[in-house]
Order: structure tokens, then sequence, then C-alpha cells
């Protein structure tokens, strides 16, 4: 399975991932990059990532999923690239049962991505800046693509 794509997400081939007679709730979440009055005028995020290792830590968390909920079944996806404001940057699509195992699911794998799986990203601002994201959210360090002068 391959988890990372250079491509717009196709949420319609997700939900088919997970299909199933025995699953009768369905959630959904899509992580949009978003350009409010707290990002500064964001137009873009450039995520990049170490792809071998993302790919075997996104595994490991399906697999547990399957572990935790038993019946469950997830799909997801993360973008790599550039990608623009309103687009969606990860999709995950997970069923179960009952829809509170498949909104339990839906959520741990959003919250685990976010703590273990090691994606960079940087926005890139309308005045020409480039800031680095840490993991928390907080921007770190500001990079300016436009020439300097000593």
């Amino acid at each position: 399975m391959t988890y990372l794509t250079r491509s717009p997400i196709s949420l319609d081939a997700l939900l088919a991932e997970v299909a199933s007679p025995e699953c009768g709730g369905t959630c959904v979440f899509l992580g949009t990059v978003r350009s409010g009055p707290e990002e500064h005028g964001v137009t873009a995020i450039e995520y990049s990532a170490y792809e071998e290792m993302v790919e075997e830590e996104l595994g490991r968390i399906v697999a547990e999923l399957g572990e935790r909920w038993s019946g469950a079944r997830v799909s997801l996806r993360h973008r790599l690239g550039v990608i623009g404001v309103g687009e969606a940057s990860i999709a995950i699509v997970a069923a179960a049962g009952h829809r509170a195992q498949a909104f339990e699911a839906c959520r741990y794998v959003i919250e685990e991505v976010k703590r273990r799986v090691p994606v960079w990203k940087r926005e890139l601002r309308a005045d020409g800046t480039a800031v680095w994201v840490d993991p928390s959210g907080r921007p770190s360090v500001r990079l300016s693509d436009r020439p300097t002068h000593v």
C-alpha cells in the first residue's frame, strides 16, 4: 500500500477501499491548507518527507488500528509537494461496525500521524516569504525567498 501521493486526493477511491457490508459507520477526515488571519497570508504549503520512513510508519498506524478496533478498516493518503489553500493535504477514511468506532478510529489515525510521522511543512506566503512550521504547529524559522543585501 502506498500512502503518499503528489496528486490530488480522491475521496471516492479511499471510500471504496474501506467499503464493507460489515461496516455500518464511516468517518472521513480531510486536513486542508488554510489561510486565516493567524496564517499571515499563506498561499500554499510545501510538504516534504523521508518517504520510506513515512510509508513504514503509516503502515504501522494502520496495522495498530486493526488491533484496537476489530473489523475496522482505514484508508489514508498524505500529499507531498506544494498544496494550495483549500486543497486537502491529508485524507483519512475509517469504517467500522458502528459509528462510534469509526469516529474513534479516524481520530486515532490523525492524532498518531501528527505525533509520529515525519512530514515537514513550509508555509509559502503572499509576501514572498516562506516559514518552516514545527510539528506542534508553531512557525519556527522565517526564510525569505527575496534577495537580501549585505
